[in-house]
């Protein structure tokens, strides 16, 4: 259980903070800037959740990969390359992603196939999840650039989980523009 009972400690004033396992490392550290990416990417969701509490099958798997970008950030704050802590970390696991997977599938199982590629517009909940989902590829290339760093090591499946997150999030937008039929497309060539 984390007890917070002091939010300010002053510790990160000139620049450096701790991962996970107590290492010290700068703020604009690759790995800081990963878990940072998905802390940004669990805000988006929560403020697209503003708009989907009224679909309760879509905001209860909001709610719950909200929890998983909790574990996904503390398995990016406690490296595997700064030695074993004295406790088991929290790492984001395969059934994670393949969860993702069904839901997905379950989403556009309701959905006719795309015949455009699809501006991300339409209705609020739509609009709000597509800018999750732009946010959440962005995490998903820093951890990807992590990963390929010398001496870095990232675990495939939380690079797995965010490749398919951002595809449930596309989805999910699809499914917010009445299950795609208030999709609005792309016209290629139309504002020319």
């Amino acid at each position: 259980m984390v007890t917070l009972n002091r939010i300010y400690t002053r510790t990160g004033d000139r620049g450096s903070t701790r991962l996970a396992t107590g290492a010290p490392v700068s703020k604009a550290s690759p790995r800081v800037e990963a878990y940072g990416g998905v802390d940004e990417t669990n805000a988006t969701i929560g403020m697209a959740r503003q708009h989907t509490a009224t679909d309760p099958v879509l905001d209860a798997m909001l709610e719950r990969i909200q929890n998983d970008l909790f574990d996904l950030g503390a398995d990016l704050a406690t490296p595997e390359q700064y030695g074993k802590p004295e406790w088991e970390p929290l790492r984001i696991l395969d059934g994670q992603v393949e969860r993702l997977e069904r839901e997905i599938d379950l989403l556009n199982g309701e959905m006719a196939p795309l015949t455009s590629f699809v501006l991300p517009a339409g209705s609020p909940a739509a609009a709000a999840l597509h800018v999750a989902r732009t946010v959440c590829r962005r995490a998903e290339r820093t951890c990807v650039a992590l990963s390929e760093m010398d001496g870095e090591i990232v675990g495939q499946p939380a690079i797995k989980y965010l490749n398919r997150l951002s595809d449930l999030l596309f989805v999910a937008a699809r499914w917010s523009n009445d299950k795609g039929r208030a999709d609005v497309l792309w016209k290629p060539g139309a504002t020319r």
